[in-house]
C-alpha cells in the first residue's frame, strides 16, 4: 500500500465550505471568517487517496510564502516528488496537508516547516487570505490558507534535496520562471507583486482575525 493511500488528511465537504459563497479564483482576503469557521467545524480526516478522487471534498493546505526583505524563497520540485502533476514546477509555497495530531492549520504549518526546511528558527506566521482555483485538477481538490513569514537574513535550505531545491531570489528572477510555476504560486505571486499588493510587496491584511 502506498504512503498516500495510508495517509489521513483533513478535508471539508465543498458544499459546506462554500455555503452561500461563490467559489473564486485567486487569493481572497475579505469576508473569509465564515469560511474559516466551516474549515474548523465541518472538516474530517479521510484517506488521502480517496480525497484526491472525490471532487466533493476540499483538502485544506496551509501555504506559506517566506520572504527575506525583497527576496522570496523559490523552490523547484524534482521528479522524485510524490505528486506527478507538480514535477519540474517551481513553487513559492511551503506547507502541505493537515494530518491527525495537527491541532490547527498553524500547528500543521509549523510541522511542515520543520519537515521541509533546514532552518534554525520558526518565524511568526501571518495569515493573509484563502487561495482557491477550480480551473486545474490540483486546485479542484484543495483550498489554501495563505501565510507570510520573514526570514530576516537568517539562512534557510530545503531538507529533502532529492525532491526540492530552494533559494531566496529577487522578484525579477521569480517572475522569470512564472510560466513554469504551479498555478497556486502564480496566483499568490500576482497577489504579492500585483496592483492589489501593499507597499513593500506584502498583501494587505484582510481585516479578519489571524486564523489559528
Amino acid at each position: 500500500m502506498s504512503k498516500d493511500a495510508q495517509e489521513l488528511v483533513y478535508a471539508v465537504p465543498r458544499e459546506s465550505l462554500f455555503d452561500g459563497v461563490v467559489a473564486w479564483r485567486g487569493v481572497r482576503r475579505d469576508e473569509v471568517a465564515g469560511i474559516l469557521r466551516r474549515v474548523d467545524e465541518a472538516g474530517k480526516y479521510v484517506p488521502r487517496a480517496d480525497a484526491e478522487r472525490d471532487r466533493t471534498l476540499k483538502q485544506i493546505i496551509p501555504y506559506l510564502v517566506l520572504r527575506d526583505g525583497d527576496r522570496i524563497f523559490l523552490m523547484k520540485r524534482t521528479r522524485a516528488g510524490g505528486d506527478a502533476r507538480l514535477h519540474d514546477h517551481y513553487t513559492i509555497g511551503i506547507g502541505g496537508h493537515l494530518n491527525p495530531g495537527d491541532d490547527s492549520p498553524r500547528s500543521g504549518l509549523e510541522r511542515e516547516w520543520r519537515e521541509e526546511l533546514d532552518a534554525g528558527f520558526v518565524p511568526p506566521f501571518e495569515f493573509v487570505g484563502l487561495l482557491n482555483d477550480d480551473t486545474v485538477d490540483v486546485g479542484i481538490h484543495h483550498l489554501g490558507l495563505v501565510y507570510l513569514a520573514e526570514a530576516s537574513g537568517r539562512p534557510v535550505g530545503v531538507r529533502e534535496t532529492e525532491k526540492l531545491s530552494g533559494s531566496f531570489e529577487r522578484i525579477e528572477a521569480v517572475r522569470g520562471v512564472y510560466d513554469l510555476m504551479e498555478t497556486w504560486s502564480q496566483l499568490v505571486l500576482d497577489a504579492i507583486d500585483g496592483p492589489d499588493s501593499a507597499p513593500g510587496g506584502a498583501l494587505r491584511r484582510s481585516g479578519e482575525e489571524a486564523h489559528q
